[in-house]
């Protein structure tokens, strides 16, 4: 298991990525960081809300569709999801499109 530090780290480094990506996007959408919580809000009034966990050591989204668990796989480098295995990022692009109908790209 990751270090408290080394999950601080690594969360920071997730929400400074997310948000230059979000920065990206030509549609105009809103989003916050306030303490240890991202917040996207899209044009339907629809939220995304990510939040640092840090007793579990895990990366929470809240969505339309349900809440997620993320804890991060050292082999991928990315963050993974506790109940079926789909990695952080594509599935972030895949709930902007579903949930706001904003096509974003990250990598």
């Amino acid at each position: 298991m990751i270090t408290e530090s080394e999950f601080n780290e690594l969360i920071e480094h997730t929400f400074e990525a997310l948000e230059e990506a979000l920065d990206q996007i030509d549609t105009d959408l809103d989003y916050q960081l306030s303490g240890s919580v991202l917040t996207v809000e899209f044009d339907n009034e629809t939220k995304l809300v990510f939040s640092r966990q840090p007793p579990t050591r895990q990366l929470w989204l809240a969505a339309r569709s349900g809440g997620f668990h993320f804890a991060f796989d050292e082999v991928a480098g990315d963050w993974r999801g506790t109940r079926d295995g789909q990695l952080f990022r594509p599935f972030v692009v895949d709930q902007m499109q579903v949930q706001g109908g904003v096509t974003f790209e990250w990598l």
